[in-house]
This record gives C-alpha cells, sequence and structure tokens, in this order.
C-alpha cells in the first residue's frame, strides 16, 4: 500500500487538487502559463496566469518532489543527522503550506490539504521506517558486533598493544559470524529502506568477519623472517607491523568505531605500502620473495574491503528480485520442488544424482560478496541436502537386513531411524506457518525421538555409539530444516 502511495506521490505532478476543483465549464478561460497548475479566475475578479495560493503551493509542491526520494531511500534512524534535517525540511513545508491563504475558497483548500497530506505521508514514511522494530534489531545486532570488536580487537589495539601480541580467537570470530547469520534473516516486508539497511550492516559484518578469519590463518605463517636474512627483510617487517595496525584501523572504521579516519585515507596508506614493497629487490633469495609475496597478499585483502563507505546506495545491490545469481537460485529450488514432489507421492527413482548435480550449480552462483545472496544460497544447499538425506535414510531402512545376533541397542537406534523417516517426509512436505496445530505436533513428535535416542544404552558398543550420534544429528537437522520453512525469510 506505501508503495502505491508512493508511486502516485513521484509519478503524477502535483495538480494543486485541480482533479477536485470545478471552476465551471461556461467561466470565460485565462491564458495558461507553465507549471502543473491552471490558471485561475474566481468570481472576485481574475488572476493574470496562477492563483497566488497555487503558485505559492507549485514552489512547495517541487520542494517535496526533491525531498521525496530521499526521505523513500532513507536507512538510518531518528538519532542521525540526515534524520533530523529531512524532519526539519518537512515540517517546515508544513508551516509553509498552513501560512497560504485560500480566503474561503473550497478549491483552494483542496489544494493545500492535498499539499499539506502529502508531506504530512512523507513523515510518517521517513519516522515508520527508523522506528520499524525490524530497523532497531538491525541496530541491535550491529552495535553487539561492535561490542565485540571494541573488546576483541580495537581496544586493545587503542591501548597501545600491537595485534601481534595477541591472537584473534575462533570464538570471536564465530560470534561474528553468529551476529552476521541473524542480520541476514531480519525481516524487512519488502520495505527497501529496510533491505538497504539491512544490507548495509551486514556488507560490514561479513568484510570484518572475513578480515579476522584472515588474521587467525595467518597466526600460523611463520612470519616475519630474521633481518639477518636478507637486507630487505627488516623493510618487509616493519611494513607487516603497519599492516597489522591496518587491519585494527580497517575493523574500526568498517563498525564505526573510529571517528577520525576514513577508508580512502586508509587506502591510500595501504597503496603507498604496496608501493614500497614493490621496489624492494629481493630477486636473488626465493623464501624472502615468498615473505613478500604474502605481505602483498595481506594488503591486497585489507583494499579489497575500503570501498564499503559508499555501498549500499546502488538499489540493486539490495532489492534482489530482478537479480541473476537470485533468479538461478530461485530456478534451482523451483526443481528440487518438483523432484521433492516426485519423491513425496511416487518414491526414490534416481533423483540422488540430479540433486548432487543441483548442489554443484549451487556452488558455482556467484554471490559477488552480497550477503542476503550468500543467505539464499546457503538456504536452497539446506533444501537439497535435507532431501538427498532423506533418500539416503529410506533406501538405508530397505537395503536394512539385521541378523539375529544384532544388539537390541543398536535395533532401538534403527527404529528411532525409520520413524524419524516418516517425520522428516511430514517436514518436507510441510506448507504450513509456525502457529499451526501440525508443526506443533511434528516439533514435539521430533523431539520425542531425541529423548527416545537419549534413553539408548549403547553397552559399550562403537558401533551402536556412533549409530545413535549419528541418528540425534538426523533429528536436530530435521528440526533445523523445519525451523528454516517457516521463519518467513525473504531476500
Amino acid at each position: 500500500m506505501a508503495a502505491r502511495w508512493l508511486c502516485s506521490l513521484f509519478r503524477k505532478p502535483f495538480d494543486g487538487g485541480k482533479r477536485t476543483m470545478d471552476h465551471g465549464s461556461q467561466q470565460p478561460q485565462t491564458p495558461q502559463m507553465p507549471g502543473p497548475f491552471t490558471g485561475y479566475a474566481g468570481p472576485q475578479g481574475p488572476y493574470p496566469g496562477q492563483h497566488p495560493a497555487l503558485l505559492r503551493l507549485d514552489e512547495v509542491q517541487r520542494e517535496i518532489a526533491t525531498l521525496g526520494p530521499q526521505v523513500c531511500s532513507y536507512s538510518g534512524l531518528q538519532s542521525d543527522r540526515e534524520y533530523k534535517r529531512m524532519e526539519r525540511e518537512l515540517t517546515r513545508l508544513l508551516l509553509e503550506i498552513d501560512k497560504v491563504e485560500t480566503e474561503g475558497r473550497p478549491e483552494l483548500q483542496q489544494a493545500r490539504k492535498r499539499a499539506a497530506g502529502e508531506v504530512e505521508g512523507l513523515l510518517r514514511y521517513l519516522e515508520g521506517n527508523a522506528t520499524h522494530p525490524s530497523r532497531l534489531a538491525i541496530e541491535e545486532l550491529t552495535q553487539e558486533v561492535q561490542n565485540l570488536l571494541n573488546e576483541g580487537v580495537v581496544g586493545p589495539f587503542r591501548q597501545g598493544q600491537a595485534q601481534d601480541a595477541f591472537e584473534i580467537s575462533e570464538e570471536l570470530v564465530e560470534a561474528v559470524q553468529d551476529v552476521a547469520m541473524r542480520l541476514a534473516q531480519v525481516k524487512t516486508g519488502g520495505s527497501v529502506p529496510l533491505r538497504k539497511a539491512r544490507y548495509k550492516a551486514l556488507t560490514r559484518v561479513c568484510a570484518v568477519q572475513e578480515l579476522l578469519e584472515g588474521r587467525v590463518r595467518t597466526q600460523t605463517l611463520a612470519l616475519p623472517l630474521s633481518d639477518d636474512t636478507h637486507e630487505a627483510v627488516q623493510h618487509i617487517n616493519q611494513v607487516m607491523a603497519q599492516v597489522s595496525g591496518a587491519r585494527c584501523q580497517e575493523v574500526a572504521l568498517l563498525m564505526g568505531l573510529s571517528g577520525r579516519d576514513s577508508c580512502a585515507h586508509l587506502a591510500r596508506i595501504l597503496t603507498e605500502l604496496l608501493v614500497e614493497l614493490d621496489a624492494l629487490d629481493v630477486s636473488s633469495n626465493a623464501a624472502v620473495r615468498n615473505y613478500r609475496k604474502q605481505v602483498v597478499e595481506e594488503i591486497n585483502g585489507l583494499l579489497k574491503h575500503l570501498d564499503l563507505e559508499g555501498e549500499g546506495e546502488d538499489t540493486c545491490r539490495y532489492d534482489l528480485a530482478q537479480n541473476d545469481s537470485i533468479r538461478e537460485i530461485e530456478a534451482i529450488r523451483g526443481r528440487v520442488s518438483v523432484l521433492r514432489e516426485e519423491v513425496l507421492r511416487h518414491g526414490a527413482a534416481g533423483q540422488g544424482t540430479e540433486l548432487q548435480g543441483l548442489l554443484t550449480h549451487l556452488d558455482q552462483v556467484g554471490t559477488g560478496r552480497n550477503p542476503c545472496i550468500r543467505e539464499a544460497r546457503r538456504r536452497a544447499v539446506l533444501e537439497v541436502q535435507a532431501l538427498i538425506t532423506f533418500l539416503d535414510l529410506w533406501e538405508a531402512l530397505g537395503r536394512r537386513n539385521p541378523g539375529s545376533d544384532e544388539p537390541p541397542p543398536h535395533a532401538a537406534v534403527w527404529r528411532v531411524l525409520a520413524s524419524l523417516c516418516d517425520l522428516q517426509a511430514q517436514a518436507l512436505g510441510f506448507d504450513g506457518k509456525r502457529a499451526d496445530k501440525s508443526y506443533m505436533v511434528l516439533e514435539e513428535l521430533l523431539t520425542k525421538q531425541l529423548l527416545a535416542l537419549d534413553a539408548v544404552d549403547p553397552q559399550g558398543d562403537q558401533g551402536t555409539k556412533n549409530a545413535r550420534k549419528q541418528a540425534v544429528k538426523h533429528a536436530q537437522n530435521i528440526l533445523s530444516y523445519l525451523d528454516m520453512k517457516t521463519d518467513e525469510w525473504e531476500y
């Protein structure tokens, strides 16, 4: 509804309410002037061209047309400077409209009322997006990442502790990854400002995650080399120390924890370091040459994330309806849906090979560093894997031929697996919501199977232990799949 209202607001020129005015078909016509308003001639005397009130409303409407697109694409919060500027401008326009004299004429009153309604609509739209629960959730998750990084990376660096003196833990990387996953699942309801806010937050969190993962990898490298290895090593070591500091600065910049520097400034510094490294003569020593190459790769890894200041301004980056990768993913999901129906109705008939091919196809879909596309691909992969595991279990149950000496605990695990196979078929075919009774029943039955597995005593048999462990994992995967199917996530 909001989209239709905005289209009507910005695709048609404001006419001062002339569609609701009846000037009378018998009145003499005055010459027309350029602009969206017609000439006006009232019973108390004609005005050449536009009536002064309509002329003023025409000027106001031009300002509305300028502010409208800014309001519709704004993705910030009420506390931001840009929000306050637009709010002031719209409030000023309301006051200007209120000052327009209508001389008691219904047609002028209608024109003024319509202009005021458009400004009030923009104010509501601006406030509604800035205070929307999803927008606040995005901000809350962003602050969670900021706190994690401030404590684990930025704080120690500012206190004078070199990054090489402490390690970035895998726990920190996993915590940032968890926030990125939750950000990708924030619902936007198709709102362009909310999609934009989610995308801008996600790109930065994912960039920081990649920087941290890169640091974890380099902690295992035998760097730096000793200064005695080559005369250029001392210089390379100094550059490497600067790169370590630049990584902390970049994390702070990307997450809004640094108010002094800019991404462009840091990019210039890193580019100068590349020039310094390129000028070094290390042709005579392969080890030093390889060391320099690794440092260059470190710098390039930092540089590729420094173009995010303007990221998210391009609509096609976050409004993914026409994105080629999304279309490709959706085509694969459509085929998976067809195969799923075939399996559930007629059983396995060689679909496994095609499903494996679809997994390979999904792996080749480019995400273009777009976290939302990455999440869409991840969910499509889970859909394919759910169907593959169902087919594998169904076929394993069909091949099962237990001997008389099978341990009772092992047989108990297989009985649970048989129940899980039936429940997974129901989960694959489920097409409802979490509030549905069928969902709650299915979730309860799966939980009972987990309890049944927990009650199995392997009695020291390693085969039974492994079988029970795999069955527990399978039941948990079904629950996760069911949860994913009903979380109402959208691109």
